[in-house]
């Protein structure tokens, strides 16, 4: 085991947050979440156990960081790709969101954790931390949504609250278990692999144009 060193700095103590993300993060991409402990986590990281709680007591504390950064990043580049102004059409502003969904994926694949396990494992603080960032980015990007789809502030915050509950589901089924692959195995089925991409796309364009056709 790697020899760990306390971080003395807030410099320090930032890059050993960042440390914990980036294992989590791939532990996360190559296996299911519940397989993921803070035993896993410390092997990885060549750490104890001991030294990993000097920074964290649950691995829902490290996901809720992740969830922070992967929800600043995907608004922040929705707020980028998004038109200053009318979209050319329903079709094209589906297209963008489609784009920036997909290209931010795993922020939907943790928000799928939030509400039934992340959030009711952290702690108040913690999660108003993380709170205080998706309301933020989101009340910049609705009035860009709201001018894009030509639809007024209400609609768009609705819209964009749509996309992302469509987004999440989508996400959710884009990766089955290896518990829901035996089941689905065993009767004889196989499991659901929805085109994540095209399927925001696709709620995307309909929404827009539902909103613009009137309600």
């Amino acid at each position: 085991m790697a020899d760990f060193i306390r971080a003395r700095s807030a410099e320090q103590k930032a890059q050993r947050f960042e440390q914990i993300k980036a294992v989590a993060r791939r532990q996360f991409s190559r296996r299911p979440y519940y397989e993921i402990t803070l035993t896993t986590l410390a092997e990885e990281l060549g750490w104890s156990r001991a030294s990993l709680y000097r920074y964290v007591s649950t691995k829902e504390e490290i996901f809720l960081l992740i969830a922070g950064d992967e929800c600043a990043g995907y608004f922040d580049a929705l707020l980028a790709a998004l038109p200053d102004g009318p979209a050319e059409s329903a079709e094209a502003l589906a297209e963008v969101w489609a784009d920036v969904a997909d290209a931010h994926r795993d922020w939907f694949r943790v928000s799928d954790l939030l509400s039934a396990v992340v959030e009711a494992n952290v702690t108040t603080e913690r999660l108003a931390a993380y709170k205080l960032v998706y309301h933020d980015h989101l009340e910049r990007v609705v009035p860009r949504v709201a001018a894009a789809a030509g639809v007024t502030r209400d609609q768009a915050l609705r819209l964009v609250r749509a996309v992302t509950y469509h987004a999440i589901g989508v996400a959710g089924r884009c990766r089955s278990n290896p518990v829901e692959r035996a089941a689905l195995d065993s009767i004889g089925m196989s499991p659901e692999e929805p085109d994540f991409r095209s399927e925001v796309a696709r709620f995307a364009r309909a929404g827009v144009a539902g909103l613009t056709c009137g309600e």
